[in-house]
């Protein structure tokens, strides 16, 4: 390998020689991969298929030693540091231009204790990997709602999934983690270590080194839940979602729910007139006996006239992966930002409806998730993840495939942001980040009182900002 060039913590280029290269990977267990090595561009393809960067370096780690080895040499050398566990975060903050990067994705071990409920999972993993673990023993641990994403960047983010009003966020079943910090030491945050640094992780994010080691409460789920897929015409949203505001203020924790403003699929179930055209569907689970779900999501089934009722029984897994296929890696190109909303009032909702018809991508979607429940009765000194009031999650989903129409999609998601603002809380979620192009707003929004207490964290973890490609928090 010839010499390479790699950014500093300045932002210059610095030049690491072949014989610094060679030497880091002769210690390595994993793979070493540099833009002149086979298999580079996919080593630094995430999910985001609008996301072309191209990292100095890619350590494919095998371990929590090639971490300590990587985050040493990029000390040793001044290097910004970007971290990669499924790759899925929509900014693209797995890799950066001229980084080291840390790849966990070989990582992906899963360990269960069932006498204890709880789960140890790698940074690598994905959640499908975790769910199918945890649901051999009849457990499971709150996680998003497409099963090909990384636990890692979810959970530091927050972590909104269809067990969240029973259980909570996935940030708030971390039980324990052990991280890398930028000094290249192996801590423990959490029971027997440092319980501000779990604090911190627990939607603070990987601002404070590199997790190589989640623990997690599980919870007795499945195998089988009763899930509600409800469709309906675009000319009915209006209504479904008053419907929809009226039914979910009064839910049970068991049952976590999701409107959809979107533009109906090409799908056999539904008809072939509405394919493509606007509409609304209703998606939630009942995370308890099937039998009893079937009964408390009736009423979300029998409103109105649906264009179509996909509701089922079916194995929790099943449910896991319902959406898999309409996020496939690298084939689409997403700009996802969100809103929080403490009511969704009429105005909220014909905005909604009028954004969602004038979108420039039928693949684009504004998703409304109900929140409330467990969710909400966790506070700010459990965890770094922000402030719970609010009544709504609004996911604000821009997807679209022609790289030439990457300017409308970003425009569309921007006027949906700055259109629903008079409606909306302060706060935004770290997981849906846009592009990171104004980082500083979005963690002010996101963090609000915790932010000086992330700031002091900060300091004493990674005073350099050496892991600066995500939510960053500035040392304080």
């Amino acid at each position: 390998m010839a010499e390479t060039q790699l950014r500093t913590l300045s932002g210059q280029w610095a030049t690491a020689t072949a014989t610094d290269v060679a030497a880091l990977r002769g210690r390595l267990r994993g793979t070493l991969v540099g833009p002149d090595d086979p298999g580079y561009d996919d080593a630094r393809a995430v999910w985001n298929g609008m996301i072309d960067r191209r990292p100095g370096l890619v350590v494919r780690c095998a371990g929590t030693a090639d971490v300590i080895l990587s985050v040493i040499f990029a000390r040793e050398h001044g290097l910004v540091v970007s971290v990669r566990g499924g790759g899925h975060n929509t900014g693209g903050s797995a890799v950066a231009d001229g980084a080291l990067m840390i790849d966990l994705s070989p990582m992906n071990g899963v360990r269960v204790d069932p006498l204890r409920h709880t789960v140890r999972a790698g940074g690598g993993v994905t959640i499908a990997e975790l769910d199918q673990e945890t649901q051999a023993f009849g457990l499971a641990v709150p996680m998003g709602v497409v099963s090909q994403n990384g636990i890692a960047g979810l959970t530091l983010g927050g972590g909104f999934g269809w067990l969240r009003r029973r259980y909570g966020l996935s940030c708030d079943n971390l039980v324990g983690a052990d991280v890398v910090t930028a000094a290249g030491e192996l801590v423990t945050a959490g029971p027997g270590g440092d319980a501000e640094l779990l604090w911190g992780l627990r939607g603070g994010g990987g601002n404070f080194g590199v997790v190589t080691s989640f623990e997690f409460q599980a919870h007795p789920v499945g195998p089988d839940v009763h899930f509600a897929v409800v469709l309906h015409r675009g000319e009915d949203a209006r209504a479904a979602l008053r419907f929809y505001r009226q039914w979910a203020a009064d839910a049970p924790d068991e049952v976590s729910a999701m409107a959809t403003l979107w533009h109906h699929p090409e799908q056999d179930e539904v008809p072939e007139p509405e394919r493509g055209k606007p509409g609304l569907a209703l998606f939630a689970m009942h995370c308890g006996d099937p039998t009893a779900g079937a009964e408390m999501l009736r009423p979300l089934r029998d409103f109105g006239t649906p264009l179509a009722d996909l509701s089922a029984a079916q194995p929790y897994l099943a449910a896991q992966r319902y959406f898999d296929a309409d996020y496939p890696a690298g084939e689409m190109r997403h700009y996802w930002r969100s809103r929080y909303l403490d009511a969704l009032d009429d105005d909220a909702i014909d905005a909604m409806i009028a954004l969602n018809e004038t979108s420039p991508s039928p693949q684009s979607a504004i998703d409304v998730w109900q929140l409330g429940g467990r969710y909400a009765r966790f506070t700010a000194d459990d965890a770094a993840y922000g402030e719970r009031s609010a009544a709504y999650l609004i996911g604000i989903e821009g997807k679209w495939a022609d790289p030439g129409a990457d300017d409308d999609g970003v425009a569309w998601g921007r006027r949906v942001v700055d259109t629903l603002a008079p409606f909306s809380t302060p706060a935004e979620y770290v997981n849906f980040p846009g592009l990171y192009e104004d980082n500083a707003a979005l963690v002010r929004a996101a963090f609000g009182g915790n932010l000086d207490r992330l700031r002091a964290l900060k300091k004493r973890y990674e005073p350099d900002n050496m892991f600066r490609f995500n939510h960053n928090i500035p040392p304080g």
